[in-house]
């Protein structure tokens, strides 16, 4: 209907432009900004930025563009942006892009030739210039914000951290100012926050310090009900004094060589706020650093759920042996969602075997990911499947995600029947199966589609194998990043 004097969309009233604009996408919102003046004024209005999830890099790394439009973002909306969701990925995404994998499995990266092929020295410094310029533009433009409510900050550095720039004294020369600039934003954005609710920085680096986390404000440290403060290479970010200040916590997410005993003891203080969700990164390449002596005891775990009684952990091992693992599943952990991941570690069958036994009341979420050319089969000299016990006792199992193992195809349909419609999503690689031949003996017609008829039938729907193994071998660091936040929200 036109409006009256034929003026259209212009006679409406600025406040009623804002609202209307406020069901458009941050992109969208972009580009109405550029239709006309009135609009771009309108458009950034401080209310319709209150939040801003971006992901700035991907395949060759940040372009100048990508720069130019975070730093415009930052500029204008980082002082009083209430939450920010900020992907780093300065470089090609992923060390699993590092391995010699075939093209469909990369981010579309450039042919190789003369031009643009530089010396992987070369490459990596750019990017991690790159990477150190962007933290700065963030920091920078967010350090005075005291509305800030949720941070949430990642970066896919782990290209960078293999290819040893961190351990080379020629980088720490090029970089000492630039780095100590950025640790000092960040402190001061600590400092001047006054109801940080969510506070979450995972591999960026350089940007947290063991003191880093001292200068939370007092504000802060009442209201904060989330911390995630994950680093590779440093040692514990949280230590026991700054993890009493925080008595509202109701989600925590750290590596677990830094889960002591003090501080599982200061978890279960009555005088807390219950914790509901605590996320677990153990990472085997670490270990030689990251001691699991002092660690949290079986005793520690039952004193924490007598206080957290609603607590579930959910825990990512990457590249760790069956023994160290052995060491770290106590009884009484209450185990919620495991994720096994690995180039050449092998999980053996009696690990599947304790997981089965000890959390079969509690586990929901089971990845077993390998990324070699070798599929183990972990059925070897048993009379029953460890994965199909698993899931047999499990009962309370919603995910099984499987590669890198040989799964045959029968004890996939016993999978299936077992757990029927209450199994949701059950991905399974079609590298991984395997088919016994004396059962094709008797079987009629193709053995793939005999395979998903009756699986199909099993979970009462339609299911069909990964096709693309790219698909469940992401990279793990970005995978558990992503994961904990859905899991600390109860997702």
């Amino acid at each position: 209907m036109a409006l009256c004097g034929g003026v259209g969309a212009m006679a409406l009233p600025s406040e009623l432009i804002v609202h209307i604009f406020s069901f458009l996408s941050d992109r969208d919102k972009l580009r109405a900004s550029a239709v006309c003046s009135r609009w771009r004024e309108c458009l950034f209005y401080p209310a319709l930025w209150s939040e801003l999830k971006l992901r700035i890099g991907g395949g060759n790394g940040a372009s100048a563009e990508e720069y130019s439009r975070l730093e415009f973002l930052m500029r204008r909306f980082g002082a009083f942006v209430r939450e920010l969701q900020l992907e780093l990925a300065p470089g090609e995404v992923g060390s699993r892009a590092l391995n010699n994998e075939p093209p469909s499995t990369r981010m579309d990266l450039p042919p190789a030739g003369p031009d643009n092929d530089p010396q992987p020295s070369e490459r990596w410094g750019d990017a991690m210039d790159t990477y150190v310029d962007l933290a700065l533009c963030v920091l920078s433009n967010i350090r005075n914000n005291r509305n800030l409510q949720k941070l949430r900050l990642y970066g896919d550095t782990c290209a960078l951290q293999q290819e040893g720039l961190l351990n080379n004294s020629n980088f720490h020369q090029i970089h000492r100012k630039k780095m100590n600039e950025i640790q000092r934003l960040f402190r001061e954005l600590l400092s001047h926050s006054r109801q940080l609710r969510w506070l979450s920085c995972s591999f960026m680096l350089g940007v947290v310090t063991p003191s880093s986390l001292a200068c939370l404000s007092n504000p802060s440290s009442e209201t904060l009900e989330h911390l995630s403060l994950l680093d590779h290479q440093l040692g514990a970010l949280i230590s026991a004094p700054e993890l009493e200040r925080l008595s509202s916590l109701h989600s925590l997410a750290l590596d677990f060589s830094h889960l002591t005993s003090e501080l599982c003891s200061l978890l279960a203080s009555p005088r807390r706020a219950p914790l509901h969700r605590l996320s677990l990164l153990l990472n085997g390449s670490t270990l030689e650093v990251k001691s699991l002596d002092g660690t949290a005891t079986d005793d520690d775990w039952k004193a924490l759920v007598r206080v957290s009684a609603n607590l579930r952990v959910y825990m990512m091992a990457v590249e760790v042996s069956s023994s160290e693992l052995l060491r770290v599943l106590k009884p009484s952990l209450p185990l919620e969602r495991i994720h096994l991941d690995s180039y050449s570690t092998l999980v053996t069958d009696a690990t599947l075997e304790l997981i089965a036994q000890q959390y079969n009341k509690t586990l929901t979420h089971f990845l077993l990911l390998r990324d070699d050319p070798e599929f183990p089969d972990l059925s070897v000299n048993r009379n029953e499947d460890p994965l199909v016990l698993l899931a047999w006792r499990c009962t309370q199992l919603a995910v099984l995600v499987i590669h890198g193992y040989t799964v045959w195809s029968h004890n996939l349909v016993a999978i299936s029947r077992l757990r029927g419609s209450s199994l949701r999503v059950l991905t399974v690689s079609e590298e991984s199966i395997d088919f016994d031949p004396d059962q094709l003996v008797y079987l009629e017609g193709d053995p793939v589609h005999n395979l998903v008829k009756e699986v199909s039938l099993g979970l009462g729907r339609v299911w069909h194998p990964c096709l693309d193994y790219s698909q469940v071998l992401t990279e793990p660091s970005q995978h558990f990043h992503r994961e904990l936040h859905a899991f600390s929200m109860g997702m």
